[in-house]
C-alpha cells in the first residue's frame, strides 16, 4: 500500500463504506463548511459510490477514505475542482467525531500531498477554512500551505457571518 504512514493509510472508497459516508455526510455540525443544507440519502450516496471509481481526470474529483492502523475508517480526504491543464485542485478533509486529535488528519494530508506532487504531478493545492476553525488553520499551515487572503463575511452560520481564510500550497 503506497498511501500509508505508521498510523494512517488512505484507500479508495468501497461499497461497504455506505454507512460510514452516511454518518460523515449527515453531520450537521460541519454542513456550513461544505455549503450543505439538506441531508444525503443512502440512495444518493450509493450512486456516488458507483461513480467513485471513475478516474480523477474524468470526474474532476477524488475522495479517499482515511483509515487508522486497525483498518477502521476514521475520515475522508477530498480533491475537488481538479484542473489538469493548470495542474491544481482543492483539498478538503473531515475526521469523524470520536477519531479527532489522533494525528490522522495530519498524516492523511501528508500522504495526500505526496500523492498530488509525485503521482498526479500537480503544481498546487488550495483550500478554504473558516476563520474560527483554528485546528484546520494549524493543520494546513503546518503542512506548508500559505494564507493568501480572507473572504469577509463569506459564510452565513446560525451565529452570524463568518470569514473564510484561503490557503494555497505551491509545490
Amino acid at each position: 500500500m503506497f498511501l500509508k504512514s505508521e498510523n494512517t493509510y488512505l484507500r479508495a472508497l468501497e461499497p461497504t463504506d455506505l454507512e460510514f459516508l452516511y454518518t460523515l455526510e449527515n453531520d450537521i455540525s460541519v454542513w456550513h463548511v461544505g455549503n450543505t443544507l439538506t441531508p444525503y440519502s443512502k440512495f444518493v450516496l450509493e450512486q456516488y459510490l458507483e461513480n467513485a471509481a471513475l478516474d480523477i481526470y474524468t470526474i474532476k474529483q477524488l475522495r479517499l477514505v482515511i483509515c487508522n492502523a486497525s483498518e477502521e475508517a476514521v475520515g475522508a480526504v477530498d480533491l475537488y475542482d481538479f484542473d489538469p491543464m493548470h495542474r491544481r485542485a482543492g483539498v478538503g478533509i473531515a475526521i469523524a467525531p470520536g477519531h479527532r486529535k489522533n494525528g490522522h488528519a495530519s498524516d492523511a494530508l501528508q500522504l495526500l500531498l505526496s500523492y498530488c506532487q509525485n503521482t498526479l504531478m500537480l503544481h498546487q493545492l488550495f483550500c478554504s477554512v473558516t476563520a474560527s476553525n483554528l485546528k484546520s488553520i494549524d493543520l494546513f499551515t503546518k503542512a506548508g500551505f500559505k494564507s493568501i487572503g480572507i473572504r469577509k463575511d463569506w459564510l452565513r452560520t446560525p451565529d452570524g457571518w463568518e470569514d473564510v481564510v484561503e490557503f494555497q500550497k505551491v509545490f
